[in-house]
C-alpha cells in the first residue's frame, strides 16, 4: 500500500503541474472503488480551478476554488500519472482529469481500493479525517507527545505507532525501519519504554520518513511516481523484507514475527526487547 512517503512524493510531483489549472473534464471509466466515486463528480468539478494540492495522512486533497476538496486515496495499489491527452490507456486506468494546460491526471488502480470523493464544508469534520493523529513531520509530533501516548500502555510499540489516531502515516515498512534505527524491538511494551527510547523513536520516525520522501518512496510492487518511475527507498531498507539475511550492523540474521496480522522484521541483537 502506498504510505505517507509515496503519497507525499506524488503530491510534490503533481503540485506544480496542476495548481492554478482549470479542470476541463473528468472521465470516469470505473466508479466502483472502495467507496463509489462521488455521483456527478465530473459535472461538479468541471470549470473549477485547483488552488492547492495538500496531503493529510495518506490522503491527497485537491482544494478547488469553490471551497470544496477532492479527496483521493491511492488504496492498496493505485497511483497517479501526469500524461499527455494522447497517451494510450493502460489496463486499470479508471479516471482521467483533463486540465487546461493540456495535461491529464490519470488514476490507475488494479485492486480498486482507492477513493475519489468530493468533500464539502470543513474537511476536518469528515469521518475519514476527523480522528486522525498528528502529522509525523510536523512540530505537533514530538517526544513529549509520544511519551504521553505510551504512558501505561500495554500494547506493543509497533502497533501503537501504526495507529493513525496516535500518529498518521507510519505504515508497516516505515514502522519496522524506524524501530530498527531506534534500536527498539517491535514487540516491546510501549509503557515500558524509557523517555530516552521514545525520544530516539520520535527522531527515527522523522528521519526515516524524510529519507524515504527524498528517495521518492518505496516500490515493492505497484507504486510508481507521477512520472511512472519507482521509488528508490527500497535500496535503503535495513530490515523490512530481509528475513534470514544478515543484519548490516551485527551480521546476525534478520528475524520476523507477526504483530496484529502484519509481518514484522527486526534484528534481535540490535533491537533488544524491553
Amino acid at each position: 500500500m502506498p504510505e505517507l512517503p509515496e503519497v507525499e512524493t506524488t503530491r510534490r510531483g503533481i503540485e506544480p503541474h496542476i495548481t492554478q489549472q482549470t479542470i476541463q473534464r473528468v472521465i470516469i471509466r470505473n466508479s466502483r472503488l472502495r467507496l463509489p466515486v462521488t455521483p456527478n463528480l465530473g459535472d461538479r468539478c468541471a470549470g473549477q480551478i485547483i488552488v492547492a494540492v495538500k496531503r493529510r495522512a495518506k490522503y491527497l486533497l485537491l482544494a478547488l476554488a469553490n471551497q470544496t476538496h477532492l479527496l483521493i486515496h491511492l488504496g492498496m495499489s493505485g497511483h497517479l500519472r501526469l500524461v499527455d491527452s494522447s497517451t494510450p490507456l493502460r489496463k486499470h486506468d479508471h479516471i482521467d482529469m483533463l486540465l487546461s494546460n493540456g495535461l491529464v491526471l490519470r488514476y490507475n488502480d488494479p485492486r480498486r481500493f482507492g477513493l475519489w470523493l468530493l468533500l464539502e464544508g470543513c474537511i476536518d469534520h469528515h469521518p475519514l479525517l476527523s480522528n486522525l493523529g498528528p502529522e509525523p513531520l510536523t512540530e505537533a509530533f514530538h517526544t513529549n507527545y509520544l511519551i504521553q501516548k505510551a504512558f501505561r500502555k500495554n500494547r506493543c510499540i509497533k502497533s501503537m505507532i501504526m495507529n493513525n489516531e496516535v500518529v498518521v502515516g507510519v505504515g508497516n515498512i516505515y514502522a519496522a525501519e524506524s524501530l530498527y534505527l531506534a534500536g527498539i524491538h517491535p514487540k516491546s511494551v510501549a509503557g515500558n519504554l524509557s523517555h530516552e527510547h521514545l525520544e530516539r523513536l520520535t527522531q527515527s520516525i522523522k528521519q526515516i520518513l524524510q529519507a524515504a520522501i527524498l528517495a521518492g518512496g518505496t516500490t515493492l510492487r505497484d507504486f510508481f511516481t507521477h512520472e511512472g518511475k519507482p521509488g528508490y527507498f527500497t535500496q535503503n531498507l535495513q530490515v523490512y523484507g530481509r528475513t534470514n539475511q544478515p543484519c548490516y550492523q551485527c551480521q546476525q540474521p534478520i528475524q520476523s514475527t507477526v504483530i496484529a496480522g502484519r509481518n514484522s522484521s527486526f534484528c534481535s541483537q540490535c533491537q533488544p526487547a524491553f
